[in-house]
Parts: C-alpha cells; sequence; structure tokens
C-alpha cells in the first residue's frame, strides 16, 4: 500500500494466535539451521523481523485503541487478550535471542545485522524466564487498573464536568484564586482515591520486586535498568549525574522561583502559582485545534521541506488523535505501525501552551520514526528511550523561531516561559528518578513511607516548593499523577538527560540554525542503530555524563532569562 493513501481508519492488523505464532518460529528456526549460505540466513532472519513488525502492528493498535477510550468493552476485551498473550510472545521472541546470540555464526550475523542489536538482546534475555508470565499479566492489570482509575476522573469546576487534561487550563488561570481553586479540585480527586492508589502501586512494587528476584536480580533496580535496554551507563553514573544537577541546576531553579515571584508581586510563591510566570498568566494558542493544524504546516514548510512534507502525511492520513474526551486516557505519546511505516499521534488539547508543546514534542518522536522507518531492523526503527527523547525535546526548541505562528506578539514570552519550564524540570525530573531508586531498594516499605521518601526528594531537589493548604500533596502525595512511575518505573531520567541534549542543540540553533537543524535530522535518520551516547556524540554534542555538560547548558540559560 502506497504510504499517502493510508489512511488510519484503514490499518487493519491480524489478531495473532499463539498456536499461529508458534508455527511460524518453528518455520524460521528450521530455515536458520539449514541456511548454508549468507543470503539464506538473510532471508530467514527477514522473516523473523516481518513476524515482530506485524505483532508490534497489533499490539500497538491494540493498546491505542484502549486509551482512545477506556470504557470501550470490545477495546478493553482486546487489550486483555493482547496482555496475556504478550508475555508467551515474548518468551518465543527471547528464545530467538538466545539461539543468535550463541549461535556458531555470530561473527557473521554481527556483520548483517550489526553489532548493537547484539548488546541490545544481551540485556533483554536477562528480563524473562516463564517463572514470570503470570507476574506480567498481572503487572499489565494493575497498569490498566491504574490508567482507567485516572481517565475516570469527573472534576466538577466553573459549572462543567472537567477530566484531568481539562481541569489543567484552570490551573494556569492569570487569576490566583482560580488557580488555587482548580488545584484544589484536582488534587481531590486524588486525595478521594489515595487509598486505591497506593494499593496499586504497593501491588506493583512487590510484585517487580518478586520478578526482578525470580530472575536473579537483587531487587527490580537491575531487573527495570534492563528492561530499560540501558546498555552504556549504569545507576552509579545516574546517582553522580542527579548529583550535578543539584549543584548546576537547584540554584537557576531557585533563582527562577525567585523571578517569578518578583514578576508575580508575591512574598510567597504557593504551588499553585508555579504554573504562570507574570501577571499576564501563561500565551495560548490564538485559534482551535484545526487552526493549530494549519499554523503548524506553514511551521514545518518554513523549517525544512522534509518536514514539511511529513507532516502533511500525518494531517492527510488521520494520524493524529488531539482531542481531549470523556474515557480517553491523560497525557500524550506516540506510537507507531511497523507493517505500515507510519507513526501515530495521541495527545490531550486542553487550550493551553501546553497544547504547542506536547504536538511539537511528539511530532518529534514521529519524524524520527518516518525518518527511520527503512532501516532494516525492526530494533532499530526506535532507540532506547532516553535517545528517542533528545529528538522529542529538541524539536520543541527548534521550532522556537516559528513560535509567533501560535503565539502571536506573545512568542517572546512563551520562549521565555518554555525555557525557564525546562530548566525547572530537570530537577523534578531527577526527584522522580531517585524516588523511583528508593522505591525499589525498600519494597518492603509502607505507602505512608513512600509518601515519605517523596517528600524528601522534595527537600533535595524542589527545596522551594510550598504546597499551602493543598493537603494530598503536602503528605507527599503529587507522584501519584505521574503515570511513568506506576506504568513505566524507571523512564523518566530519560527525560531529563535528553533535556541536557534538546539544550545543547538550542544553543548552536542560536548560532547555526541551518547547520543545527541538518544535525538534527541526521540524527533522527540514525533511529536506534548505536547506544544513548554514541548517538549522541554522532549529532556533535557532549553527553550529559561528561562533566561540565550541564555548566555550559546553565550559563547559556541564565543569560537568556537575565537571571
Amino acid at each position: 500500500m502506497s504510504l499517502t493513501t493510508v489512511d488510519f481508519a484503514n490499518i487493519q492488523v491480524e489478531i495473532p494466535t499463539l498456536e499461529q505464532v508458534k508455527a511460524e518460529y518453528q518455520t524460521i528456526n528450521t530455515a536458520l539451521d539449514t541456511a548454508k549460505t549468507r543470503v539464506e540466513k538473510e532471508q530467514a532472519l527477514q522473516k523473523w523481523d516481518n513476524l515482530r513488525r506485524r505483532l508490534e502492528s497489533w499490539s500497538s493498535l491494540t493498546s491505542l485503541h484502549f486509551s482512545q477510550d477506556t470504557r470501550n468493552e470490545d477495546y478493553k476485551q482486546k487489550k486483555d487478550y493482547s496482555d496475556e498473550l504478550q508475555p508467551k510472545l515474548t518468551a518465543l521472541a527471547v528464545e530467538m535471542k538466545r539461539k543468535l546470540l550463541s549461535s556458531d555464526d555470530r561473527a557473521e550475523l554481527e556483520k548483517i545485522l550489526g553489532k548493537h542489536v547484539f548488546s541490545l538482546w544481551s540485556a533483554d534475555i536477562t528480563t524473562f524466564e516463564p517463572a514470570i508470565e503470570a507476574d506480567l499479566v498481572q503487572e499489565s492489570k494493575l497498569i490498566n487498573q491504574y490508567v482507567e482509575l485516572l481517565a475516570s476522573a469527573e472534576i466538577e469546576f466553573a459549572g462543567k464536568t472537567v477530566n484531568l487534561s481539562g481541569i489543567r487550563k484552570y490551573t494556569q488561570d492569570s487569576d490566583r484564586s482560580t488557580r488555587h481553586q482548580a488545584e484544589k479540585a484536582r488534587w481531590n480527586f486524588f486525595k478521594e482515591n489515595k487509598k486505591c492508589l497506593d494499593e496499586i502501586y504497593d501491588d506493583l512494587v512487590k510484585l517487580r520486586h518478586q520478578m526482578a528476584q525470580k530472575l536473579g536480580y537483587d531487587n527490580y533496580i537491575g531487573l527495570g535498568y534492563k528492561r530499560m535496554q540501558r546498555v552504556d551507563y549504569t545507576e552509579t553514573d545516574v546517582a553522580r549525574y542527579r548529583d550535578e544537577i543539584v549543584k548546576e541546576v537547584v540554584p537557576l531553579a531557585e533563582k527562577i522561583i525567585t523571578q517569578k515571584a518578583a514578576k508575580l508581586n508575591l512574598e510567597q510563591v504557593y504551588f499553585w502559582d508555579e504554573s504562570v510566570f507574570d501577571l499576564q498568566a501563561n500565551p495560548t494558542p490564538k485559534g482551535d485545534r484545526d487552526w493549530m493544524l494549519q499554523q503548524a504546516q506553514q511551521m514545518f514548510e518554513a523549517m525544512h521541506p522534509e518536514l514539511g512534507d511529513f507532516f502533511k502525511i500525518m494531517v492527510d492520513s488521520n494520524l493524529l488523535d488531539l482531542d481531549t474526551r470523556t474515557g480517553k486516557a491523560g497525557g500524550g505519546f506516540c506510537t507507531s505501525f511497523p507493517t505500515y511505516g507510519v507513526p501515530f499521534i495521541f495527545a490531550n488539547f486542553n487550550g493551553t501552551k501546553g497544547d504547542v508543546e506536547v504536538f511539537t514534542h511528539e511530532i518529534g518522536h514521529a519524524f524520527q520514526c518516518w525518518q527511520s522507518r527503512n532501516l532494516s531492523l525492526i530494533d532499530y526503527l526506535w532507540p532506547t528511550y532516553e535517545s528517542c527523547e533528545i529528538h522529542s525535546m529538541s524539536l520543541e526548541f527548534l521550532t522556537w523561531s516559528q513560535m509567533d505562528k501560535f503565539f502571536t506578539t506573545d512568542a517572546d514570552r512563551f520562549r521565555q516561559i518554555h525555557l525557564a519550564e525546562s530548566i525547572l524540570f530537570l530537577p523534578y525530573g531527577c526527584a522522580v528518578d531517585h524516588f523511583q531508586h528508593l522505591v525499589y531498594a525498600n519494597p518492603e516499605a509502607t505507602p505512608q513511607q513512600r509518601h515519605q521518601m517523596w517528600q524528601e526528594m522534595e527537600a533535595r531537589y524542589l527545596p522551594w516548593r510550598n504546597y499551602g493548604n493543598l493537603e494530598h500533596l503536602a503528605q507527599g502525595g503529587l507522584w501519584q499523577e505521574k503515570q511513568h512511575i506506576y506504568c513505566y518505573p524507571f523512564y523518566y531520567i530519560d527525560y531529563t538527560l535528553a533535556l541536557c541534549c534538546a539544550l545543547q542543540f538550542w544553543v548552536k540553533a542560536e548560532s547555526d540554525y541551518e547547520q543545527t537543524l541538518s544535525e538534527y535530522i541526521a540524527l533522527c535518520q540514525r533511529g536506534g542503530k548505536a547506544p544513548f551516547q554514541e548517538l549522541v556524540r554522532s549529532a556533535s554534542l557532549v553527553s550529559p555524563f561528561e562533566s561540565g555538560c550541564l555548566a555550559t547548558v546553565v550559563k547559556s540559560a541564565q543569560k537568556f532569562l537575565k537571571l
């Protein structure tokens, strides 16, 4: 099917059965065992890759449909079936990876497939044994329970019923009282569901610890790193990096909060003041969803022909779901259908500047996926997560010159706020990561002790924070809103590592935009053919784990923000 004719409505996937997939694996194994020539080996490996692409497309569509409407019984049943089947499919994939890793022909296979994929597979095979199949199914069920609970939120505010995405508009209002009341209403939902949220997370932590022990790990931290396919840095590197954030970034973040207090004429900045930066409140897009898509088309065409052409395909093929709806899961993400070679963007527009930020962020993911769609191996279509986030976060900064298309006379204010929020995000992202390390190092901790751990993290990384009379937050409950903590353990430091790289792209773009954009596109084209630090260096960037990386970025940000 030619790409320009693929409408999302026409994307079809075959629902696999275990028997059918097992039979295909048997055929592939036989072909590999009997292959005499390099061509025959390549053909057998291609069959395996095609199978994995079909399974990935099915899994992606099933998960996407559930996110689009968590109340749809048909979608829920199909998601349950997928969750039940996935561990068995993982078992078959891991068996094949073990076979290739221990093959007598490994040297030749590395020439065919590249060495990096063998590093990824070496991590993968330590994350699964049949003994944890039932645990993986249970983990998916608990995650679905959490997603459904958050999607069920119906918050009465300003004469309307809104969900957790919809309430955010009011938390950024220019009126301080409105912000305060909106935050109260938002966090009241979490307060009312605290017991259930604590129970879900307690079950997840104990379950993950149990899986780790069955696989021979001391606790879930080691298993979590392997599941994230972290092959070129360690827990020690991350801990050292977090220390650097405390030393280099937290002082600048505190200056931003002090500057904010002055601009808002406040003696004390409370949590409900953190979302705005001046008395005009945050700039908002000057039109609705359809207008924004038109502006985005002009923006990407002005930046680069490849970006313009790509975005037109996304719109024409209906590969975007941007509207907030009742029952729709929160957040934003990019997924893909490898058999069709196209990505898909899921978001929840709510009329705030975040619509532009989330949108450009997810387009960054989608554009990378598009640029690397023809790479020979499914393992290379996406890099590991921290590398993925470079593409998304960098595009947020590389679109800066076009922000007048969305914000007109407020474009300069948008840029100031976007950079300030990026700096403030770095310590927060480290708090989320450090919190998870504490949680999984102490799996028997009580829910109350976990809330205390979060308070310790806030004291270390967010020392300016004051929750006033927001009771649930004052008792250490903020983390319960962060879906990554429940659904994707240890996936969060990735954003901060990538942001350090994105900020370098921003600095470079200020002096040579065209060259920087070329380096960005070249990075997207590499997909996941190398580990994180190698990809970073290939784009002429400094790894966040190297000393001095943060100091340079902080200096540029401080100058831009006039601090």
